[in-house]
């Protein structure tokens, strides 16, 4: 049986009951463009070392559809991952007697660089959202990330429902995700993206009396809202920020930058790791440190700088 037929065949019989619909989506979106192109015409026993090794390499190097160039380190570990469960259990079923993707070498991947804000865009940022809140409350959403670290999706989801008035917390227990479905592109909401991204987060006194403020104003259900009282969707917040970036002359970034940032600053301005980790909804504080090693950095060497005035300033 080819690749192409058993990739068919498991992801309508097998994968669509195991896994959440959004999931789906992003599966049978990279098989479709990624991995049946170069390897649906192979029968499954001819998938051999070297044809999948060079297909990754190619993948990594040139496999973006829009640019022609590097593909995202987490799609080229989702493609992987994709081709071993498939097969895995193409040899469960008995089609296919091999099963090669366990000797597939992953290439050295270039860590993605963490990108936030410096300090001075930050508060550009703060100032022109603030002035700007009365005629246009949607850009409070940038505040709230700032000093949370939500993600978009989450952000967006957000009902009044969500924020306790009286002990200025921000329940997170769902996320706004976009797909397409049937070749359109659609908005649904879901659980966060990890069991450990339900989590409640206390706010600043000052973004909670904010919040108290629009919601006296709002029709809509939702924190952030269009004008007709509608969830946003994220396409459109990301260009509406995008836009903000640009009024402002500040450099690009995209808006997981403002979760970066948050984690950036806060480590900076002395909030243990666990605490970050718990806020971020991170499983563990590894996963804080290891992606934050280079805020941690600044941090140490103030703290160490304060313990070495200990030291007798006559030592020779």
């Amino acid at each position: 049986m080819k690749l192409k037929d058993w990739l068919d065949y498991w992801t309508t019989t097998q994968l669509k009951h195991n896994i959440k619909q959004r999931s789906y989506n992003s599966y049978t979106n990279i098989i479709e463009n990624h991995i049946k192109p170069d390897l649906g015409k192979y029968d499954l026993d001819e998938l051999t070392p070297i044809i999948l090794q060079n297909f990754i390499i190619n993948q990594l190097e040139k496999g973006n559809l829009k640019t022609g160039g590097r593909l995202a380190n987490s799609t080229v570990i989702l493609i992987i991952n994709i081709l071993k469960q498939s097969i895995k259990e193409a040899n469960i079923f008995e089609i296919t007697t091999k099963n090669n993707t366990n000797k597939i070498k992953l290439p050295d991947l270039e860590g993605t660089r963490i990108s936030a804000f410096e300090k001075w865009e930050q508060a550009k940022l703060e100032k022109y959202c603030l002035n700007n809140r009365i005629n246009k409350p949607a850009y409070v959403g940038i505040i709230i990330c700032l000093y949370t670290g939500l993600r978009i999706g989450e952000l967006l989801a957000l009902t009044w429902k969500d924020i306790d008035f009286d002990n200025c917390t921000i329940s997170i227990s769902k996320s706004e995700y976009e797909g397409k479905i049937n070749g359109k592109i659609q908005i649904s909401v879901d659980t966060p993206k990890t069991k450990n991204s339900n989590r409640i987060i206390p706010i600043p006194k000052q973004i909670c009396l904010i919040l108290r403020k629009i919601k006296k104003k709002t029709r809509s259900i939702y924190v952030i809202s269009t004008k007709n009282n509608k969830m946003v969707s994220i396409r459109a917040y990301q260009r509406t920020f995008e836009r903000i970036l640009i009024r402002l002359s500040i450099s690009y970034r995209n808006f997981h930058a403002l979760r970066h940032t948050f984690a950036t600053r806060a480590l900076e301005f002395g909030i243990d790791v666990k605490t970050v980790s718990e806020i971020l909804g991170h499983k563990n504080p590894t996963v804080t440190l290891q992606r934050y090693a280079h805020s941690l950095m600044s941090y140490k060497r103030i703290v160490m700088n304060k313990f070495g005035k200990l030291l007798d300033p006559n030592v020779k």
